[in-house]
């Protein structure tokens, strides 16, 4: 039976996937149960939306108890003027990157999965900055349970591969299949926003972000161009692809000018009246 949805519902809809904060994001899934069609269509997507608000209900209320952390935080509060997340197989050079773009204490080594939580970090552009956060590198093996909910805020996601790993394309297809099972889907479309093939999808918790392919290791690539053509070709990805070298800093200072203008940041400057305009601190906003 088809959904059959009202424009009330789409709006709520629309503003949940907008939301940041959790509180406002529980409004919103409220809105969406009091505005959804009751019937059959529906059962599944109601049900959905009550579990979620159960969730969050409970994350609520456990803040303002107080209660107390088992560990670090799984979900990075948005800085700056864009979240982009950092995924990767294991050993693709992906801390290492950060640590570079960022100065952050980002843990590299030759083992696996020497990233156990998300890390946050600021990479630096002109009169503002983005925020980079590494995430561990999920596998069937090693799955991270709050995956998805660490990729809720993002705006965007950093494919980071190590084309000289012959695995590299089984790994990276491995990664996509386990992203779509918790309803993450990575598109090639810069900026932002929902490719026009997903418009009509009902699936209102499925997350959805631009993706960009980041060649580590370009320093080690003797035909680097000749290498990402085979990697799109076998993988089947069309990802638009930076590279760049954490050994020679090749590449590293193109990324926050890739991303300031894929994503569409527009800077604001403030102005109190009968004063100069302040072109310190810029506030940032998305054009469109």
């Amino acid at each position: 039976m088809p959904a059959n949805l009202t424009p009330e519902y789409k709006v709520a809809e629309a503003a949940y996937r907008a939301a940041r904060e959790p509180r406002e994001r529980l409004e919103c899934l409220r809105e969406m149960l009091r505005t959804i069609p009751k019937h059959k269509g529906t059962d599944h997507l109601q049900a959905d939306i009550k579990s979620r608000i159960a969730e969050l209900t409970d994350e609520l209320t456990a803040a303002r108890r107080g209660a107390a952390r088992t560990g670090p935080p799984t979900v990075i509060r948005p800085e700056g003027a864009a979240q982009i997340a950092l995924l990767g197989p294991p050993n693709s050079g992906k801390s290492s990157l950060h640590h570079a773009l960022t100065g952050s204490h980002a843990v590299a080594g030759p083992y696996p999965f020497t990233t156990q939580y998300p890390q946050p970090g600021m990479l630096p552009f002109e009169d503002i900055a983005f925020q980079l956060v590494d995430l561990p590198p999920a596998t069937a093996e090693h799955p991270v349970p709050w995956l998805a909910d660490a990729l809720q805020p993002a705006d965007g996601a950093f494919l980071v591969v190590d084309l000289s790993d012959p695995e590299c394309v089984d790994q990276v297809l491995r990664l996509h299949d386990l992203l779509r099972t918790r309803r993450v889907h990575l598109h090639p479309e810069w900026p932002g926003g929902v490719p026009p093939d997903l418009h009509d999808d009902e699936d209102p918790f499925a997350i959805r972000l631009p993706a960009a392919l980041v060649a580590a290791g370009a320093d080690r690539s003797a035909n680097l161009a000749g290498e990402l053509a085979a990697f799109r070709e076998l993988s089947g990805l069309d990802y638009p692809a930076l590279s760049a070298s954490v050994a020679t800093g090749e590449g590293l200072d193109g990324l926050g000018p890739w991303l300031f203008a894929s994503l569409g940041v527009v800077r604001v400057y403030t102005k109190v009246p009968h004063r100069p305009a302040d072109y310190s601190r810029p506030y940032t906003l998305r054009r469109g």
